[in-house]
């Protein structure tokens, strides 16, 4: 519930002066002693808080998400295992979990998906971090197309997607080995392209560095480079840009 939807039930009389005053207490962050949930952000930025699962001890994710799920907020959470998200399914049985993304999310309000951003791999090793960007996008009402396992070594398989590619208003190019997919898609579109290294490879791959380094100097404009696995920050970003150039379109 935002501030906007507390005032209208103040003003129908649906809620008291006392209870909205309690709510309005929590709303700038919640402290829960082991977390201080930011309820505020998503009128400060338009994007609600996002939860990192990993590491966290199972009761206090658990008592993370019924935080938000008592306000009914839509709440995403990355890096999430099996295991956690039983925990909070047997406490929210909304909860969906989505394996191959590693994430968890409680969506009580579902956006209406628009623009566009296309999320390509070089590889289908690459594919866990292409769906945490891609599903990220979405979560933050964003159309995706994913184009996967377009990587250098057959160039002739991203080529064929291009014109799909060009429709987007911002495109996410994930690779691990040498990295060399962002450069390419950069030589062949108008849009931002949002590089993220993967720590797919060999031996001298070192997690991920080589990919890394390449995205950075790369000579193609239009570049920018997240860290290496970040599939989350990719898929922020490119909401944001998206969020952007929808905008634009509309003026």
């Amino acid at each position: 519930m935002d501030v906007h939807e507390l005032l209208l039930k103040v003003q129908n009389k649906e809620m008291d002066l006392n209870a909205a005053e309690e709510y309005l207490k929590k709303l700038p962050y919640e402290d829960l002693g082991f977390a201080k949930l930011d309820h505020h952000r998503a009128l400060r930025s338009g994007f609600g808080e996002v939860v990192y699962c990993a590491g966290k001890t199972t009761e206090h994710l658990v008592k993370i998400f019924q935080s938000f799920s008592e306000r009914k907020s839509n709440v995403l959470g990355t890096r999430a295992s099996k295991e956690q998200y039983e925990a909070v399914r047997a406490v929210l049985p909304e909860a969906v979990y989505e394996e191959l993304s590693r994430t968890i999310y409680l969506q009580y309000h579902v956006p209406e998906l628009e623009g566009r951003i296309a999320v390509c791999t070089g590889g289908t090793s690459d594919i866990p971090v292409a769906e945490e960007a891609a599903r990220t996008a979405e979560f933050f009402g964003c159309y995706v197309d994913r184009i996967y396992d377009v990587g250098v070594a057959g160039i002739h398989r991203l080529l064929s997607r291009v014109e799909t590619i060009r429709k987007a208003n911002c495109v996410v190019a994930i690779a691990g080995m040498e990295g060399a997919l962002a450069g390419v898609i950069a030589g062949l579109v108008d849009k931002p392209v949002i590089a993220v290294p993967t720590s797919v490879g060999y031996g001298a791959n070192m997690q991920g560095m080589s990919a890394l380094l390449t995205m950075i100097n790369s000579c193609a404009e239009g570049v920018a480079v997240v860290n290496i696995d970040n599939g989350f920050g990719a898929g922020y970003m490119s909401a944001q840009i998206n969020r952007l150039a929808i905008g634009a379109k509309e003026k």
